[in-house]
Order: C-alpha cells, then structure tokens, then sequence
C-alpha cells in the first residue's frame, strides 16, 4: 500500500509546500558562504597546510590557523604567514564546510574574498590561487593579485575572482569540466621565491553573482532581542528580519552597557546565538544588526542584559533538556512538523526514526513546560496528519522523506525507495507514547490519539519477513526492488524494538518466538551477521559473558558496540526488573556503559580528552565508527552516548555533562544544546547536530528524573502480553 501526500494541516504548511514545489533554493547563506568563521581556535578543521623547506608556512596542527586580532565577520578570520624559498613550495587549501547531510549548489559565477596585508604586497609576490570541484576537477591557477593589483598595508580589501577567468582559453580541456556550483577547495600555493615573510588575512569567503548591481540599502534592525542567562553563557534570540538579500546577524557584547564590541556572527536564517563568558556572576549587555550579502549592516538593534548566576544539578538538566530539544521544535521541517536528519544540510530531508525519537522529546517538553500542551498538541496534529498522507510500503514509512511533499526520498540510493521498519519501529514507539499521552477528552487530542492507532494498526509487519516461514524479519522492501537489500534484523543492536512492537502488533503481528530467532537468533545467518559487523566470536551467538575492564556482559557483539545500541529501544522501552532467557536489558545496558566509559579512561590509542568525565563512543558525525575499539577510535566523542546513559549510569553521566559544559562550553555547547560530538585531538568541534541524537539526550535524562517515557509507552495495553509471550520474568536490577 502507498500513500502520497495530497494535502497539509495549515496554511503555513501550505506555504511551504508552494515554495519548496517552485523549487525554492536553501537560504542565502548556504548557497553564498565558503567561509567565514573558524569553530575552534588553533587550526581550521576544514583546511590543509604543507610546506617543503627551505620555505616557511605557519600552521596548527596541520591546518590553516584562525585568528582572532582581525576580522570582517566575528570572531576570527584565517591568517596565512609564509615565507617563500628558493627550490622549496608551500600550499594552503581551504575546504567547503560539510554540509552533513547534502552540500548545497553554489548560485554564483565568482569568487569573492576580503584580505588584509600587514605589510604592503606586489603581485609578483602574492601567493597563487587555484579551484578545485567536488569531482576534483580544477582550473589552472593564477597569481592572487593578478585582477586586482598590489595591496596597501593596513586596510581590508574584497578580491574578486570570475571562475571563467581561471580557465578562459582551456574551453575543450579537462580544464573545462569544473562546476563553479559544486566549489569544494580553494589552493593558496608559494608564487615567487621572493624570500620575504608575508602575513595575509583572509575572510568572508563566497561564491556571488558578479553582476548583480551594489545595493547600498541596509537590511532592517532586528527587533524584540532577549537574553536568557544561564551559569556560563547567554542564550540570545530576536525577531527575524525578512529581506531577500539577508545573508547574517552580528552579534555585539559590552560589559558596561556602553562600549559595544562584534563577538559572533550567525547565518542569515537562525535567530539565535550563544555567548560563553566562562563563569557565574557575570553581567553582560547585547545588540544584534542584520548583514545583507552587500555588505550593508542595519543599525544596531535595542540593548538586552542578563547576569549568570550558579545552576544547581535540577537547574543545568533542565537546560540541557530545553536547549536540545528546541533542535525538533525551532529547526524542524515547517511543512511537516517532522525532524531533519541532520544540522547543516537538507532542511526537506526529514527522517522517520529522528522523528519518532523527536515525538518523545516533545512529550518531555510539554510536561516540563518548554512549550505550552496547545502549542505541543498543534504540532503533533501537524505531524501525524502529515505521516498518515505519507508514502508507505506495506505500512511502513522510508527512512526519509521529503518535509514538503511526503514523498519518499531514496538518499542513500536507487534501492532505498521503499519501506524501513526499523525506522518505521522507531516512529512507532514515539507515536505510542504519545497516544497515551494526548489523553484529554477534546477534538484535537482524539484526533491524534485515533489517527495513531490508525497508523500503528496499518504497519504490516508480517510481510517485512520475507516469506511467511522467515525466522528473521527483514529492514526494507521497494515495489520496485522488492527484497533487494535483503538486510535481516539480528540482535544485539538497535533493532530490539522492532521485534517487540511486531510481536505487539494488533493486526499484522510476528509469533512470539521470533524474538529467539530473530533478534536473539542463533542460526548460522545469524552468527555470520554478527561476525561480519563485529569481526570477532565474542558474543556471536548472541551472548557473550565475557568480562571487559572487569564489567561482566551477557549479551553484545565483543565489547558491545556503540551506545546508541542501549538507547534507541529503550527511549519507551522499560527494561527495568525484569528478564528474558538471555539477560535483565537494563543492567546490560549499564554494564555495555560502564565498560564504553572504562576504555575512554584506558585509552589505548592516547586520544586528547579522554577520562572519566569525557567519555562516550557511539555513532554520530564524524565517529570514525562509534565503537570502544582501538580500530575504530579517531578520537571522537558523541555527546548523547553517555548522556543518553543517565539512567543507567547517573553519576557517571552527569560527570561528562558537567565537563562538556563548565570546561569545553562553547566548543560543545551551541543554540540546539550539544554539539552532536566533538573531537580534540583533531580540533573538530563543528556546530552540528543529529536528529537521531539529540533526542537521546533529552530523554534518556527524562527517564532517569521521572522515567516519564517509559510508563508512557508501557501503558499502552499492547505491550504487557508480548512481553509475557516472549517470556520476560520479574528479574532484580542489582548489579552482577
């Protein structure tokens, strides 16, 4: 069965609908900015620098260092210092920013960049510049001052570089293939062997219309600023202003509400900002302007202040909580309602487990009085009408699909255009919590109890086994490729959950005995599957009942994978007191956590960081894996894998807030709450954030404070009787 989406909930989602089917573009800023700012001092995570003696290039870490002493857009701009040698080389290359989960087309024909020259710079003494395409098509490069002539010393300047300039007479060559939309590398190269040292700042670097006329209008001030202070930093927001040519906000900071001075600059589509000023006690004021793509800046809006005082434990879960849920409440997709996968990227790109896990955080925020329960049950309306409209494929929704139509949206290939279960499953749980939930007596909330029952109701899970004797149930199916994939669910990982709510099923229900078959399976399928993720016989069959660092695990592929494994299930899931044949879930998942956090304080591979309060391997951006396992640790740290934890492992936990916090604050901490995860030893510390994460961290510190989630979705009357078919004993929590 498919479903296409015919009509949306509201006149604004109708709005959006219109544009996005007129193909409106992503926002200015994305399709403008290469650069402007660095996410961390030292070197900028998206460059190279390489150097051959006898020349000289200052660099950090291997990277392009950001500075903080000037700048056109706060706080820092990139400074390249050389010295170039006679018989030697250097090269520096600037990289686009990742958009995680699409980089978005370029619109202009040029390249344009501001510069500052310490001391006066000739042409023949300017480094060369080159352009690299995503496909690694380049043009022949050029001396940087080639169009514009020597620069002073002292004084900001815009370059402008037509793309066409680069190659003009290699039309017909290799050279010619280059796609100025998909710019991915700018090379800074040694020119002239002149000897000297040079020190050159460069900034706001952008793909524009060359043509386009200066309009010397400014954009208008941005209006209703307000400041909410927490213990170390100020959350600033304001009214967004609409202008086409709106490209950023600037953000000002003064100490005696006198003397303002430029701190931050955020994208032309966000109306919020953060400021860490690193304690308590301290009193700041603030006043944003708004930047169009000119360069023109409105005047400085009203003043607001606020003062940091100390946070109690309470008071810093409630931020934590506030600030990543706003994630799927400010940065969802407005058509839908529905959650983005990821933050930079594809703001149509929503995902079906994101959502789900995004339902749950919005149940918490409801309860905790971020948001008023009109304004929550709104919203949930938007949604579940939307994902009844949706395609599904047997009742089961694709992994992703687009916000503004519904239709399915095969990214991660031709083959995934048919329907996910585990994400399916993931949504399901979300939904069946909030059934119980919108539990008032009026015509919204039946609404969106009725429409839930209905989805849940239509989900055929007995077709997703393949054939009707299948001991395993399979993630996908296409209508047009059918059982190509082939991927079968086999435990132990995320897809417990997808087995529980099959077996739960009230309409297209698997047998009972699937859950020792299939998720807890021990088939040659099914030990081959295990091996061929895990690389190892440890836990293969299943369970394991080795010790690592000392914690004893029941069941898990070697030293159990990444932490997402204990989260994703258990956002509704309640495993406390009780067992299967196999082991009491609870106390695994806090054994598999215990032991994540022993090998991050072992730290075999020496990464920066790492300890009893920063610790935490999972999936996420930039994991390099996700795993406690040497050969998967690049050193990164995913901040919902042990706050995703707390209930499991409470102090440990809140050990790692407390770090991310009070000691890393603004390398982790932005206007969605934490970063999806940072990594020092590479100086990675992007604002990025995932949908299937945040949430982690919203609920997983719910169901430790009041384990709200958990008596939500267990109160709904399917989920006792499968876990009795599946055998689940009364079992006692205690640690082994």
């Amino acid at each position: 069965m498919i479903r296409r989406l015919c009509s949306l909930p509201s006149v604004y989602a109708a709005l959006w609908t219109a544009l996005y089917a007129m193909g409106a573009p992503p926002s200015l800023y994305d399709r403008v900015v290469f650069f402007d700012n660095s996410a961390a001092d030292g070197g900028y995570y998206h460059s190279d620098a390489m150097v051959v003696v006898p020349s000289e290039l200052e660099s950090s870490g291997g990277k392009v260092p950001a500075a903080t002493e000037r700048f056109t857009s706060p706080p820092n701009a990139l400074r390249l210092k050389w010295r170039s040698g006679r018989g030697g080389d250097w090269r520096a290359t600037l990289n686009v920013m990742t958009q995680y989960g699409r980089r978005f087309d370029f619109d202009g024909d040029t390249l344009s960049m501001m510069v500052y020259a310490e001391q006066p710079l000739e042409v023949l003494d300017s480094p060369r510049i080159g352009v690299r395409d995503a496909r690694q098509h380049g043009l022949p490069d050029m001396p940087l001052l080639k169009l514009h002539g020597p620069l002073a010393a002292g004084e900001w300047v815009e370059l402008r570089f037509p793309l066409g300039q680069f190659a003009g007479q290699y039309e017909g060559t290799q050279q010619s293939k280059f796609d100025p939309r998909q710019l991915a590398a700018i090379v800074f190269a040694q020119g002239l062997d002149d000897g000297k040292e040079h020190v050159l700042y460069i900034d706001d670097v952008r793909v524009i219309d060359g043509a386009a006329r200066r309009d010397d209008a400014a954009p208008a001030t941005p209006g209703e600023l307000a400041i909410d202070a927490a213990e170390r930093h100020f959350d600033l927001r304001w009214q967004a202003v609409e202008a086409d040519d709106l490209l950023a906000y600037r953000v000002y900071r003064s100490w005696d509400g006198r003397q303002y001075a430029p701190i931050a600059t955020r994208p032309g589509h966000s109306r919020r900002a953060v400021d860490f000023v690193g304690s308590h006690g301290k009193k700041a004021y603030y006043k944003v302007s708004a930047v169009d793509a000119h360069g023109n800046e409105s005047p400085l809006s009203e003043a607001a202040s606020g003062e940091t005082r100390p946070f109690s434990d309470d008071e810093l879960l409630d931020m934590v909580q506030r600030g990543c849920f706003r994630f799927y409440w400010e940065a969802a997709n407005p058509a839908s309602g529905m959650a983005l996968e990821i933050l930079p990227g594809d703001r149509d790109l929503v995902a079906l487990g994101a959502s789900g896990f995004g339902v749950m955080a919005q149940l918490v925020a409801t309860e905790r009085g971020f948001i008023t329960r009109q304004e929550s049950v709104e919203r949930m309306l938007r949604i579940v009408r939307f994902l009844k409209q949706a395609d599904r494929f047997h009742g089961a929704w694709p992994h992703f699909l687009y916000g503004s139509t519904g239709r399915v949206n095969p990214y991660f290939g031709d083959y995934d255009d048919g329907g996910d279960l585990v994400e399916t499953a993931f949504m399901i749980q979300g939904l069946l919590a909030a059934r119980q939930y919108f539990a008032a007596d009026t015509a919204q909330e039946r609404e969106i109890r009725e429409t839930i029952d209905a989805l849940w109701r239509d989900v055929e899970w007995s077709w997703y086994r393949k054939t009707p004797d299948s001991p395993v149930l399979y993630w996908h199916w296409s209508p047009e490729h059918e059982w190509h994939i082939s991927h079968p669910l086999v435990g132990w990982n995320e897809t417990m959950i997808v087995y529980l709510l099959a077996i739960a099923s009230p309409t297209h229900a698997v047998p009972a005995s699937m859950w020792h078959t299939g998720w807890a399976g021990q088939s040659e399928l099914a030990v081959t599957y295990r091996r061929n993720w895990s690389r190892t016989t440890e836990g293969d069959h299943f369970t394991n009942g080795n010790e690592y660092y000392g914690v004893k695990l029941d069941v898990g592929c070697g030293t159990g994978g990444d932490l997402f494994f204990t989260q994703f299930s258990n956002l509704g899931f309640d495993s406390r007191g009780k067992r299967d044949r196999y082991t009491n879930y609870f106390r695994n998942n806090r054994n598999l956590a215990l032991i994540n956090r022993a090998y991050c304080i072992d730290n075999p591979r020496d990464r920066k960081g790492y300890g009893p309060d920063c610790w935490g391997r999972s999936a996420g951006i930039n994991s390099g894996g996700g795993k406690p396992l040497a050969r998967d640790d690049n050193g990164t740290i995913c901040s919902s894998a042990a706050l995703g934890c707390m209930p499991y492992t409470p102090e440990e936990s809140m050990a790692v807030l407390k770090h991310l916090y009070r000691d890393l604050g603004a390398k982790t901490w932005g206007v969605y709450g934490f970063h999806d995860g940072f990594n020092e030893t590479e100086n990675w510390f992007d604002e990025v954030y995932m949908g299937l994460n945040q949430a982690q961290i919203v609920v997983g510190i719910e169901n430790h404070r009041t384990g709200l989630l958990w008596k939500l979705f267990m109160a709904n009357p399917e989920i006792a009787p499968a876990l009795d078919a599946i055998g689940f004993q009364p079992d006692d929590d205690a640690p082994q």
